[in-house]
């Protein structure tokens, strides 16, 4: 299924919202509370959007997945871990609808954000994932992206990963 990419707008808070609870409670549901199972609001998704650029995906009408780019570095990522980058960009945030995860929309959101830093410019895509079960280190390994370290962050364990443009 390919989905329509576009950034998100005020119109989509509410949308973004209800994908990222329902996200983050299957998660929980799946494998226990953690680090996931935070709440999300619409003040905080408005916050996001004065941070970074955020990105919805539509399949017809439905929007089922999101990620975010930033140039500015999540204050749970480490930049002593990281390949040195004039142009690095951070993904975060990304989610998909749980009822279309394992269908390939996770790899066509790293794919549009590959497209979308290649025209920023930048040089290295960052991110972290949670070091548990419920986090998404083996589906970044998938699509490319390499290992850089490991960290704590408020007791939560992160991985870094990185995928360098250059």
């Amino acid at each position: 299924m390919r989905l329509r990419f576009q950034a998100a707008t005020l119109d989509d808070v509410d949308d973004l919202v209800v994908l990222h609870l329902a996200v983050s409670q299957q998660l929980t549901s799946d494998f226990g509370k953690g680090p996931w199972s935070g709440a999300v609001s619409d003040r905080g998704v408005r916050f996001s959007m004065t941070r970074a650029r955020i990105y919805v995906a539509r399949a017809g009408k439905k929007l089922v997945a999101t990620f975010a780019l930033s140039t500015r570095k999540p204050w749970a990522i480490d930049k002593k871990y990281f390949t040195p980058s004039r142009l690095p960009l951070y993904l975060t945030s990304m989610a998909v609808s749980s009822a279309r995860q394992r269908k390939g929309l996770g790899r066509q959101c790293v794919e549009e954000a590959l497209r979308i830093a290649n025209a920023w410019p930048a040089d290295a895509i960052r991110l972290d994932a949670w070091d548990a079960d419920a986090g998404a280190g083996d589906f970044y390994r998938k699509c490319g992206f390499r290992e850089v370290g490991r960290a704590m962050y408020r007791n939560a364990p992160l991985i870094y990963f990185e995928l360098l443009r250059l």
